[in-house]
């Protein structure tokens, strides 16, 4: 008989696939001795079987959950529905992989009209007893009858604000009665039946109501941005409970062992006196810095304290513990790797090395390479005015500008809309994530450091500020004021992340500075990978940006951005209009010197390094006025004047634009096809190159230049293209008398240049995948109409695992680049092969890239460091790969 459920001395900390990340580091913690309240957990595996059988526990799980239940008894001297001495449990999910907040949990498990008498007697106090049974009945009509928590939170208001409290703590015992009855009736009214009395119906319908939670809809978006296959299941932990809320010698917290947002080795964490764990995290009140619970308890703390050092040690890594100390024992709830922001993830992985804790490939393969967008991007420029409007905690660091919105929908849809949005809510919860996602930043009036908005958006590496209690919040009108400044939905307001602070409209922001850490981290990276890095870049600007994060060259250089500026279109335009050679000629020796200047610039920036130039890909239409437009101005011209200058002008541009037109233009008259047919633009184009070439070497600035020649299909087109490339060269060498050391390659975007790459390898220096390009021909997908029209809803329904131009399709798409490089290879052994998509800044693309033995990747120069730490992964996975593969053979 399959083994379904485990005691927590059953198991370890290595059988997370099975026992869920949760129940795998409460058997490890259990093994070590730690004060880990006894229970038992029932796999992931039997997750699979619920739903393998139509959501229903077998009869067989259903016997183990029993024996172990009955082995717990036994353990804790306690009888799950006892009157006179009960046993109460928590059930938790526990997934594979973190997923904090997105799935279901009940506390106090156990409870009913009989063991809340018991339990008051046997701890002699009522109010506790009475406050247990109350939470019980709210949790598990919340997650396991679907009664919206709203009914019960308005009844305990009214009940507060009847009373003239102000927090739960003042309630008394016969407060929580008689509220425990109208939950009751609530229960009646929504649910359509009494509230569940039976134990143990209590306890097999939560685990179901868990197990049904792997698929809510938080879980399923908060999968699929975090990249978590939908196949693991969760398992659920059912653990016998302590008690935070026995009165002030008794609380409840949540701690990391470092702080999550710097990095910093110190204690990090919050706690509440007298409240179970869910109030931490929930957001309803706001708990006290770990650091106060040294002064009230200081035994305790300094037992903790000792703890949190000895599970760093065991785990060797930063912890996210939950903990609660009950009468004031400690006992230790929970211990997982904690979230943290690239920031933290960065000094944290460093000092591990520094500490001898683990190695540079550890510390390397801990920071996720996507984490490290969070540290490029722009804060808040102190020099500029600005008047703080309200301050809360700095939940995660940042800075963001955006419209206020109150709904987690509304922010989806705006920002859908392309509008930058800052949500803002009293606290958020996990039915808010995909409004998370949508917006900047995220601000709530209650809540901690550790509440479900500070570790979401740390997570995502979202700014964030929690428990800004000035700020007070109206849903209904779509307001928040603070004092009498009221700000309306729609008010731009700045958050920042990092202070805490909240400022009324828009301010200036600056560029980032990286850390020594990071820089560190990078060194590391750069002596393990041995795929190359270069960025995308078009001007001297990103030129010098790519530099400073580490490129090594040029993979891309677009030069039809250097057409796109308000003073040189009208000259292009005059190319394009040119009817005969010698009018074209005359517009090109007007573009020559720009594109040389261009050129110049970003030569004097690369000093030598590698620099690849694209000739023109676009079609030639893209740089004329749109046809609608122009249709409209004659239409108004006509009617105004019908003999204008400007409307013949605008006539001749329609004819044009009208000779243009093409039906695909993604397939028609564009890259080395212009250069086929009008090959003077490439002519003037290589001419700026290497005259540009010879005035840096004038200045004694040293020049690597690589000529790409767009969209080949056919071996015929770069042997063409090549001897213009040649015979410019020479005519502009004559002219300069400077010798020049070039190369000439291809880009290689349609599936036939993959397919024939022996043949034109014969005429190539070197191969760049354009995988942007290669990704649409390869599939049939126009890139604009499919993301806009089918392409979410394949991701969606499993069509498709990824979207194709996000992350590289290694099966269709990779297949034809692994063939590229092979035929290439053979053909010419020094051919050099690199990608210039959007796919040489993905993580998952680039190990492939380092799989299929690519030379270099080339992105954006914002991604650059994300490639350099995401190729030495690659190489440090490969050499693990190399290294199990013999024991596998054994």
């Amino acid at each position: 008989m399959t083994k379904f459920v485990y005691m927590f001395n059953e198991g370890n900390g290595k059988k997370k696939e099975l026992l869920g990340g949760k129940g795998a580091n409460l058997a490890e913690m259990t093994k070590i001795g730690l004060p880990v309240p006894y229970g038992f957990t029932v796999t992931t595996e039997a997750c699979h079987d619920y739903y393998k059988i139509g959501k229903a526990i077998s009869v067989d799980i259903e016997f183990q959950i029993l024996e172990a239940l009955s082995s717990l008894e036994e353990a804790t001297d306690k009888t799950l529905g006892d009157p006179l001495n009960p046993l109460l449990v928590s059930v938790r999910s526990g997934a594979v992989h973190s997923m904090p907040g997105m799935m279901d949990t009940v506390l106090n498990l156990g409870m009913n009209d009989e063991t809340v008498e018991g339990l008051a007697e046997l701890t002699l106090n009522p109010r506790f007893a009475y406050d247990s049974y109350r939470r019980f009945i709210q949790m598990f009509s919340d997650v396991v009858l679907k009664i919206d928590s709203f009914y019960f939170e308005q009844c305990v208001e009214e009940m507060r604000a009847a009373k003239g409290f102000q927090s739960d703590p003042e309630m008394t015992a016969a407060d929580w009665q008689e509220i425990i009855i109208r939950y009751k009736e609530i229960v009646k009214k929504h649910a359509k039946r009494l509230f569940p009395q039976d134990p143990k119906e209590q306890l097999f319908l939560a685990i179901s109501a868990v197990f049904d939670s792997w698929h809510n809809q938080r879980a399923i978006v908060y999968r699929r941005l975090n990249q978590i296959p939908e196949n693991l299941g969760t398992a659920v932990t059912i653990q016998s409970m302590v008690f935070g809320n026995m009165g002030p010698d008794s609380g409840t917290g949540v701690a990391f062992t470092r702080n999550p947002a710097t990095g910093e080795a110190k204690l990090y964490g919050e706690y509440l006196i007298n409240a179970q764990g869910e109030d931490v995290v929930a957001g309803i009140r706001t708990p006290q810095p770990i650091a106060t619970l040294q002064k009230e308890m200081p035994d305790v703390y300094e037992q903790f304290a000792h703890t949190c050092e000895l599970l760093e040690k065991h785990y060797r890594d930063m912890q996210d513990i939950e903990f609660t100390v009950e009468r004031g024992s400690l006992y230790i709830l929970q211990t997982r790797t904690g979230k943290r922001t690239a920031e933290a993830a960065i000094r944290i992985a460093v000092e591990l090395v520094e500490e001898g804790m683990i190695t540079k490939e550890e510390a390397l393969l801990r920071v996720d390479p996507d984490q490290l967008n969070q540290l490029l991007h722009r804060r808040i420029d102190d020099t500029s005015d600005k008047q703080q409007l309200a301050k809360g905690l700095p939940a995660s660091p940042g800075a963001a500008t955006g419209l206020v919105v109150f709904d987690a929908d509304v922010a989806e849809r705006l920002a859908n809309d392309h509008q930058s949005v800052i949500l803002v809510r009293p606290e958020t919860t996990p039915d808010d994530i995909h409004g998370m996602i949508a917006s900047q930043a995220t601000v709530t009036s209650r809540g901690g450091m550790t509440s479900h908005a500070a570790v979401v958006a740390r997570g995502m590496g979202k700014a964030c500020i929690c428990g800004c209690d000035s700020l007070t919040i109206d849903l209904i009108q779509k307001q928040f004021k603070v004092g009498e400044t009221v700000v309306r939905e729609g008010d731009i307001i700045t958050v920042d992340g990092s202070t805490g602070e909240i400022f009324l409209g828009e301010i200036a922001m600056i560029e980032p500075k990286l850390s020594e850490e990071f820089r560190q981290l990078l060194l590391w990276a750069d002596e393990k990978r041995t795929l190359g890095v270069r960025a995308n870049a078009d001007n001297p600007t990103d030129a010098k940006k790519a530099m400073e994060f580490g490129a090594e060259g040029i993979g891309l250089c677009r030069t039809e951005h250097m057409f796109m500026d308000a003073t040189r279109i009208p000259i292009v335009q005059e190319m394009i209009m040119a009817e005969t050679f010698d009018e074209r000629s005359i517009a090109l020796s007007k573009l020559l010197p720009m594109q040389q200047e261009d050129f110049e610039g970003i030569f004097e920036v690369m000093n030598g390094n590698p620099v690849t130039i694209r000739l023109l890909d676009p079609p030639l239409h893209e740089f004329l006025p749109d046809k609608e437009e122009l249709l409209i101005d004659i239409t108004k011209l006509r009617m105004k004047d019908g003999d204008s200058e400007e409307l013949k002008e605008k006539e001749q541009f329609l004819r044009k634009v009208r000779q243009l037109h093409e039906f695909n233009p993604m397939l028609g008259h564009r890259g080395c096809r212009l250069g086929m047919i009008f090959p003077e633009i490439y002519v003037m184009q290589v001419k700026a190159i290497f005259h540009a070439i010879a005035r840096s070497m004038e200045k004694d600035i040293p020049v690597k230049p690589e000529i790409m020649i767009p969209l080949v299909g056919h071996v015929n087109e770069l042997k063409q293209m090549r001897q213009l490339v040649v015979d410019a060269e020479v005519e502009v060498m004559e002219e300069t008398g400077q010798v020049v050391d070039y190369v000439i390659g291809t880009m290689v975007e349609v599936p036939r240049a993959a397919l024939t790459a022996d043949e034109i390898a014969k005429e190539a220096d070197f191969f760049s995948f354009g995988t942007n390009d290669l990704t649409q021909t390869t599939f049939g997908y126009s890139r604009d109409d499919a993301e806009g029209k089918f392409l979410q809803a394949y991701i969606e329904t499993k069509v498709l695992p990824d979207n194709p131009f996000a992350t590289l399709d290694v099966d269709g798409v990779g297949k034809l680049i692994e063939t590229g490089v092979k035929l290439g290879r053979n053909a010419n052994p020094s051919l050099k092969t690199g990608i210039c998509g959007e796919h040489g800044g993905e993580k998952k693309s680039i190990q492939f890239c380092h799989e299929v033995g690519l030379d270099y990747v080339s992105c954006s120069p914002y991604r650059v460091p994300l490639a350099r730490l995401a190729a030495a992964q690659a190489t440090i996975r490969a050499g693990q790969k190399e290294t199990k593969q013999p024991q596998t053979q054994r």
